[in-house]
């Protein structure tokens, strides 16, 4: 009997060994195919260029094919709903942008949960906005543009890519700040946007740094301030918009890699290492500095911990400012 009881106790052992052990095997498996790496933003732009970028090296990798999946429309809301109900197998990714952060501030109904929904796997790059003006606007520094705002309310006007979207949302965080009111003329895009802002169709706007930083240096445009903690290596010769006298006015345009949360925690494990390497490799490093971007590769906690910050910033912006989309 006690025999017996002795092959039944080892047979189960040996059974719970095997189980116990699927979930690693399985993460080391992963990928078995290829992965796709949904964007919230169309084919061309300086975000998608960078995502490409990452997803080559990405793919080497991982050993499979990262395929770049374009799907605008909606503020991102579109693509983030996509991966949000997707399989949380690791084959169907987020490459998140700063749009995810203020969404939920401005949007009455969402069919996602920004925070339930997702893990945070690592950012991928930033680079601030610029607050820049046309030349023929007389001012020279962002002291002299909120005085004339003051001087002047509604008379200036202000191009953004869209409602709802960051350069939207910085010149409504400088608003609140500064107590000035600019009219918004909203775009569809931020290339119809600066158009408007080169040809003085509006006067002034926040554009992002890699965009800015020529139109800056030919004179077509005229600096006042960098939306970050630091200048920009681009354009050494703007001050921040804190050395310029707005205190935490911070806004940067983001990126980073987002998974289901059912996804597992061993493949999530296995992403993030696959994920940091690629981002950190020297080819990737060099060529999204070429864009005018700074690469991150920071932990999921540091990633989380950002995102959070970021939805409560823009969603005291969007309780300040009234901002809202229906």
């Amino acid at each position: 009997m006690a025999a017996r009881f002795n092959i039944l106790l080892h047979g189960f052992c040996a059974v719970m060994a095997v189980a116990a052990g699927a979930v690693p095997a399985a993460a080391q498996e992963f990928p078995a195919r290829a992965i796709r790496m949904v964007l919230p933003f169309p084919a061309g732009g300086g975000s998608d260029l960078v995502a490409r970028i990452i997803a080559q090296k990405f793919s080497q990798q991982l050993g499979q094919q990262v395929i770049v999946d374009n799907r605008a429309g909606a503020s991102g809301n579109i693509a983030a709903d996509i991966v949000a109900k997707a399989p949380g197998d690791g084959y169907t990714v987020f490459f998140a942008n700063s749009s995810i952060s203020i969404s939920p501030a401005i949007y009455k109904k969402l069919s996602y949960d920004p925070v339930n929904d997702f893990a945070a796997i690592s950012m991928a790059s930033s680079y601030p906005f610029a607050l820049v003006a046309h030349p023929a606007l007389p001012v020279k520094t962002v002291k002299d543009l909120v005085v004339l705002a003051k001087a002047k309310p509604n008379s200036l006007d202000y191009s953004s890519a869209g409602t709802g979207t960051m350069s939207h949302m910085a010149m409504e965080m400088l608003r609140v700040k500064t107590g000035t009111r600019i009219t918004h003329l909203p775009y569809k895009g931020a290339a119809p946007a600066s158009v408007a802002l080169l040809t003085g169709e509006s006067q002034v706007a926040f554009v992002v740094m890699p965009v800015a930083a020529p139109h800056i240096r030919n004179n077509r445009l005229r600096g006042l301030g960098v939306a970050d903690k630091v200048r920009s290596a681009v354009a050494p010769e703007v001050p921040t918009m804190i050395e310029a006298g707005v205190k935490d006015h911070l806004a940067l345009q983001w990126n980073g890699l987002l998974v289901p949360v059912k996804t597992p925690q061993p493949v999530q494990d296995k992403l993030y290492r696959e994920w940091v390497a690629a981002v950190k490799s020297p080819e990737v490093v060099k060529r999204i500095r070429a864009e005018g971007a700074e690469p991150s590769g920071n932990t999921p906690a540091e990633f989380s911990a950002f995102f959070r910050s970021e939805l409560a910033k823009w969603a005291e912006v969007a309780k300040q400012s009234g901002t809202t989309v229906d």
